[in-house]
């Protein structure tokens, strides 16, 4: 970075042109060299337009010292905005450096649901003493927040919202957002309640304000509307939006009262988690892993891959049963892993599409044979043009006919099984109330080997010996 005459500050890099979206290479080692140089006002000229969550993004992308600097540079111009775009690993080190007293400041300009994203991954004793730094009112949200089950439509929800009376006119729903100092920053739909508190119907942000004054809400509202109960898991609540193409919904208590509305950005976030969350557990990894420590990550992984042992020896053992088959024909040691290997690949492919399918709500009871029957006929169908492909190569390979046969009825049989444990395994264990995407890999790379080895070294003892 060219550098600046004394007394003058450091312009912004241009972006790269390759990230028209988000931060460009240049910009970050910018900051990062301002920093390190001991700059730091240069560093917050280079953020100052950013959006939070491209800070969000930069506090991520900068070493931890450097983090820590830009923290401190940033002051009060740090925007509270930022601190629910930072991954949970991230943003614990930036609170710890911001204090409780400052977290309670930045939490009182959040919107609730914000608030309660970044107040609920903190430890108990830091929570006490923000909540003795935040007002009376505020305190109340967050505590109650916190009483919900995690993951739920009560911690996912915010509670500015507005509501109005059924008995008004749309002159005065007007009239009162003009004059209301408390509703939220951004809302798509108006609440009509009745006496009860009881929300009877919705109207648009869009056709409220083409509609004349006179008119009465209860005349152009909408009474289909899907309320969200406050216990409502926040994969439910997701699907919902998703189903109905929803862009909020009211969340309501016990006796049905509005309490608060969740909004499609929060699902955008919801759904992105939950797939990002499945993903992970296929491979048997977390989250935060991208930024926690080396031995908090280790330690993560390590129970995943005693399973992984357990399934391998568990192939082994099949393996031994054919010692002797292996020693009098070395061709078969070298075939294996060929049939194991396309087993597994295909049935990692019919699981992959089956953990979505349930997890979208797509895979039913109603339509879970139509899916098994498909799947066991694509495992055939791979299996025997796959079967005559290694058949081939195998007897060309050892000039074994008898071989080649042997690899390819292995291969048909290993095909179909990984076809029909790719969609039993993840419904199997849904229908028992575990989560497919924990452990369906661990179970279906067992059947898979096991059933691949046996046939293929079972096939061989019979009728090549």
């Amino acid at each position: 970075m060219t550098e600046q005459p004394a007394g003058q500050s450091a312009a912004p890099p241009p972006n790269d042109g390759e990230d028209v979206y988000g931060l460009s290479a240049e910009l970050v080692f910018a900051v990062e060299e301002a920093l390190e140089t001991g700059r730091p006002e240069d560093a917050v000229q280079y953020v100052h337009d950013l959006h939070e969550a491209d800070v969000a993004d930069l506090l991520e992308s900068l070493p931890r010292d450097d983090r820590a600097r830009l923290v401190d540079a940033l002051g009060a111009a740090f925007d509270p905005e930022v601190l629910p775009h930072v991954d949970a690993a991230i943003r614990e080190e930036v609170i710890e450096q911001l204090g409780p007293e400052r977290l309670a400041r930045l939490l009182s300009a959040l919107q609730s649901d914000d608030a309660v994203e970044v107040f609920e991954d903190l430890d108990e004793e830091f929570q006490h003493r923000i909540l003795t730094a935040l007002p009376r009112a505020y305190r109340h949200v967050l505590e109650e927040s916190l009483t919900y089950p995690e993951d739920s439509a009560g911690r996912l929800m915010q509670r500015e919202v507005v509501v109005v009376p059924s008995a008004w006119t749309i002159g005065e729903t007007i009239d009162y957002m003009r004059a209301a100092e408390d509703l939220p920053d951004d809302f798509y739909d108006l609440y009509i309640v009745n006496p009860k508190h009881h929300p009877i119907g919705f109207i648009p942000l869009s056709r409220a304000l083409r509609a004349r004054r006179p008119v009465r809400l209860t005349e152009i509202m909408e009474t289909d509307m899907k309320t969200v109960p406050l216990s409502m898991d926040q994969e439910e609540v997701a699907y919902l939006f998703r189903q109905y193409g929803l862009v909020s919904a009211p969340v309501v208590d016990d006796a049905g009262r509005l309490v608060g509305v969740i909004t499609v950005d929060d699902i955008v976030h919801v759904i992105s988690e939950e797939v990002e969350e499945d993903i992970m557990k296929l491979a048997g990894v977390q989250e935060g892993d991208l930024y926690n420590a080396m031995l908090d990550t280790t330690r993560s992984r390590f129970p995943w891959l005693v399973v992984n042992l357990a399934t391998a020896i568990a192939a082994s053992l099949v393996i031994g049963l054919f010692a002797g088959t292996i020693e009098q024909i070395v061709a078969l040691a070298v075939l294996m892993p060929i049939v194991a290997s396309m087993g597994g690949n295909a049935g990692t492919q019919t699981v992959t599409v089956a953990v979505r399918a349930i997890a979208m709500k797509d895979l039913t009871e109603a339509t879970a044979r139509r899916f098994i029957g498909k799947e066991l006929l694509v495992g055939a169908v791979n299996g025997i043009l796959f079967a005559a492909l290694t058949g081939l190569v195998a007897w060309l390979w050892f000039g074994n006919p008898a071989i080649g046969l042997v690899i390819a009825a292995a291969m048909v049989v290993n095909m179909i099984v990984a076809g029909l444990s790719g969609t039993l395994i993840p419904l199997g264990l849904e229908r028992l109330g575990v989560d497919p995407a924990i452990a369906s890999s661990v179970f279906l790379t067992t059947v898979t080997d096991v059933i691949g080895f046996f046939a293929f070294l079972g096939l061989a003892a019979a009728f090549l010996l």
